[in-house]
């Protein structure tokens, strides 16, 4: 199991510093947050992936939150795939092993939204492999609105169209979807036990409190929120045997990183 933050801790003050800074905290993960696109050159991906290595440091990276493959608009479709290959790229030189993707609202239906995402997604995935990108994984997140796609039901629908396409199980996210659903342990069994049979080899996990409404998710809070409950999250897969990383977006993200690693009692210090 991997622990780490939601984009370069800012007492890092660079990418190299805040890796340094992520493994002297005792974390081994680090998600780079390409959330307003991805300008890194291939020359400096290439460098910071390097020293990440170095530091045995597992990298993945979030794509754009503008990615709309159900919009209204077939320009923002087109640019869509654009975001999503320049991300692709960017983790490609990383070394980064997953690319997170917030992929669609539902717009008209969810049956709509589906097609639109499988045909941008495939578009992708035929543009990585004209060019040969085959260790990068598109990861579509759980999504915490109930107006976005994003359900596991849903990613496993568009893994059965395409290859190399995996869930992002963002649990708080399921917890507000659900407006509260995760009140106690055999609940978080049984969602760990769904994303388990979708994950592949590596299970990616984000992790958070959050605030909810009716409506889903509202904005993101920090672990001590107890909405969920990240212990009993701990605890369902204290014995696992699945490759997992986590990576904590709430707004604590190093510190909860260390919290929710420490919730294991294999990794306390």
């Amino acid at each position: 199991m991997r622990f780490g933050p939601a984009g370069y801790p800012s007492k890092g003050k660079t990418p190299e510093g805040s890796l340094q800074y992520t493994k002297d905290l005792g974390l081994d993960a680090l998600e780079v947050e390409f959330v307003r696109g991805a300008r890194i050159s291939p020359e400096r991906a290439k460098a910071v992936g390097e020293f990440a290595k170095g530091l045995d440091i597992r990298m993945s990276c979030h794509a754009p939150y503008f990615i709309s493959f159900n919009s209204d608009n077939p320009e923002t479709r087109e640019k869509s795939v654009g975001w999503v290959m320049d991300t692709v790229r960017a983790a490609h030189g990383l070394g980064a092993y997953i690319i997170v993707i917030h992929a669609a609202s539902y717009g008209k239906s969810p049956d709509a939204a589906l097609r639109s995402v499988t045909d941008g997604l495939s578009v992708c995935r035929d543009k990585m492999d004209d060019e040969n990108i085959k260790d990068v994984i598109l990861g579509i997140e759980t999504m915490g609105k109930k107006s976005q796609f994003g359900t596991l039901n849903e990613i496993s629908k568009v893994m059965d169209d395409i290859d190399g396409v995996r869930p992002v199980l963002d649990v708080a996210h399921v917890h507000a979807r659900g407006v509260g659903v995760l009140t106690g342990r055999e609940d978080m069994s049984s969602l760990v036990e769904e994303f388990f049979t979708l994950c592949g080899d590596i299970a990616h996990f984000h992790i958070s409190g959050i605030k909810y409404g009716d409506k889903g998710e509202i904005s993101h809070l920090p672990l001590s929120s107890k909405e969920p409950d990240m212990q009993m999250l701990a605890d369902v897969l204290n014995d696992s045997k699945q490759d997992c990383t986590f990576i904590c977006e709430s707004p604590l993200i190093e510190e909860d990183a260390v919290l929710f690693r420490n919730m294991f009692p294999k990794y306390r210090k």
